[in-house]
């Protein structure tokens, strides 16, 4: 359940950093009843943003797939990969 917190506990930082990075998701920060600010952690942040780019590559795979409708060999795809990145 997400946590919901009125900006004023943004002063209390410290409490706000360990809820941060024991919950591991976003705080939401409120002004005067409604949305206003989210508060995460770093590692949170990153791993958002890593989530964000795995499902862009699925989306542009899928893309591919829909406009080529052609399926690529596995071994063959992972062969090309490995050569092309590692030598």
């Amino acid at each position: 359940m997400p946590q919901i917190r009125p900006i004023t506990d943004l002063r209390k930082t410290n409490e706000i950093s360990d809820i941060c990075h024991a919950k591991k998701e976003p705080i939401f920060i409120t002004k005067n009843g409604y949305g206003d600010l989210v508060v995460m952690s770093i590692e949170t942040y990153e791993a958002m943003l890593e989530e964000r780019e795995i499902d862009v590559a699925i989306a542009e795979a899928e893309a591919g797939y829909a406009s080529e409708n052609q399926l690529l060999d596995a071994r063959k795809a992972l062969s090309t990969l490995r050569k092309r990145h590692f030598g």
